[in-house]
């Protein structure tokens, strides 16, 4: 049984504070990180309660979400019924998938192979998608598009490319990143999708020229899960 959560151990609490404190408790924003985990809560169907931390330091520099995530980054999770019953807190939406993703024995292979195989894939949207289309957005959609020297802005889109080109590959022939559904793709699918939702980018970087990806992240984005998640929590 989850031990409800306790404010003396978890700060955030005291200010977000949960209705529903035997559910696991999400800190987050709907960007590309803070769906992963909202997409894969409904995928899993696990009781949460959604927290709405805004990407302003008023919230994620305060003392309650440093608390939780001393890196001061959405998502965050509060598990009240983590290993041995005992509530757990973990940042890094990485780590947040596959902890979910083994606490469930869901969206993470069948074989130890297919499970490092997830891992390869959902370390590379780690690694190199979510950093190098981030600063791709910097510097195309945000304040670094008012730079003057042109480098940065062509390095993140040579580098833009390169990676959709790899994912493009990847796909020949398949549905999926990893073989069956996976957290891979809930880690891929929304960055892919950020270069047309929040950048704007589809031309710059000649995304609809790479068919594999728009499909599958066509074909991500159908998915009623995947739907709901990226309104989870809603924005102010």
């Amino acid at each position: 049984m989850a031990i409800a959560i306790d404010p003396k151990h978890f700060p955030i609490a005291a200010r977000w504070v949960p209705q529903h404190p035997d559910r696991l408790q999400l800190y987050a924003y709907p960007t590309p990180n803070g769906v992963k985990v909202s997409i894969a809560l409904e995928e899993l169907g696990l009781p949460y309660e959604p927290h709405l931390v805004t990407l302003k330091d008023e919230d994620v520099k305060s003392p309650a979400f440093l608390s939780l995530n001393p890196n001061n980054k959405i998502p965050a999770i509060i598990d009240p019924d983590g290993p041995e019953g005992r509530p757990i807190g973990l940042f890094e939406s990485g780590a947040i998938l596959i902890y979910l993703a083994e606490k469930t024995g869901q969206l993470m292979g069948s074989t130890s192979e297919q499970r490092y195989e997830i891992l390869q894939w959902l370390m590379f949207q780690m690694g190199g998608v979510g950093p190098m289309i981030g600063q791709l957005g910097f510097f195309h959609a945000f304040a670094g598009k008012n730079i003057e020297d042109p480098r940065p802005r062509e390095r993140y889109v040579n580098e833009a490319k390169r990676l959709l080109q790899v994912v493009n590959q990847r796909l020949d022939g398949r549905e999926w990143i990893a073989r069956d559904f996976s957290i891979a793709d809930i880690a891929l699918a929304p960055w892919l999708h950020t270069i047309e939702r929040f950048y704007k980018a589809t031309e710059v970087t000649g995304y609809d020229g790479f068919t594999r990806v728009v499909e599958y992240v066509a074909r991500f984005n159908a998915r009623p899960t995947a739907e709901r998640g990226w309104n989870i929590p809603p924005r102010d």
